[in-house]
């Protein structure tokens, strides 16, 4: 008799057992089945946020060309200015620093530098004579103008302190903020020097463009005064035939 209950009692905890297994199989299942919904719910999430930050990207970047070309289009002298110097300050920028020519805001700073000039009236704008004193100091504030424009939106807070800083030199005497060597933010630098390469190279109502060799004498003789000479030394490693490339061709051009 003993015997009979040993064996009844192994096959009751038996299949005990295989109850407590098939239970748990049962769990691991609708586990798995959460997780594969989750992770369903997880790519559809992903998918729209990323639909939604292409679209609000291409806002951005809409948004930054129509103020762009809201100052170009007062200028017919200095037309594509702003995507020549946006495509050769990407150009230097990732010979000195790639992370910062891959930065969007870089390159909204750059076209939008001086999108403060939308505050000075044509006449003074398109003046070829000498201007006076306060005609100076009217077109000096236009870094300022375009920085209160710019940083009071949101994803252009570091394009304004390219804005704000691109007239800045680097032995302290520029404006608006008389900021000298290192206090200049890196990409105010870089467009300082490639803004220069543009407007020398650029013809304007009262001057013929002049040739890139004398764009780069002259801006290599203002290294270590108006220019960081670090950032120079990077525009002087450039080939000639890639600043031509961009001179004649440069259209809207993308840092992402």
């Amino acid at each position: 008799m003993g015997k009979t209950v040993g064996l009844e009692g192994s096959s009751e905890e038996l299949e005990s057992l295989r109850n407590e297994l098939h239970d748990q199989r049962r769990e691991a299942a609708e586990k798995e089945r959460q997780l594969q919904r989750y992770a369903s719910d997880l790519r559809v999430t992903f998918k729209a946020e990323r639909a939604y930050a292409e679209e609000l990207k291409a806002s951005y970047v809409a948004t930054v060309r129509a103020l762009t070309n809201a100052v170009e289009a007062r200028d017919a002298y200095t037309g594509a200015h702003a995507d020549r110097v946006a495509a050769y300050g990407l150009e230097l920028a990732r010979r000195i620093d790639p992370g910062l020519a891959r930065n969007p805001q870089v390159e909204f700073g750059f076209l939008l530098h001086d999108v403060g000039k939308v505050a000075v009236p044509d006449a003074i704008l398109h003046k070829a004579d000498d201007l006076g004193a306060e005609e100076r100091e009217l077109i000096r504030r236009h870094p300022v103008v375009g920085y209160e424009i710019v940083c009071g939106v949101e994803f252009l807070a570091e394009a304004a302190q390219i804005v704000r800083h691109h007239h800045e030199r680097w032995d302290g005497s520029g404006y608006p903020d008389r900021l000298a060597g290192e206090d200049i933010p890196l990409a105010a630098r870089i467009f300082a020097v490639v803004d220069a390469l543009d407007a020398i190279t650029t013809d304007r109502p009262y001057r013929p463009g002049a040739p890139l060799a004398r764009a780069r004498a002259e801006i290599t003789s203002m290294a270590g005064t108006q220019f960081d000479p670090a950032v120079v030394a990077a525009l002087d490693a450039i080939p000639d035939e890639v600043l031509e490339r961009i001179r004649t061709r440069a259209g809207p051009c993308r840092a992402y």
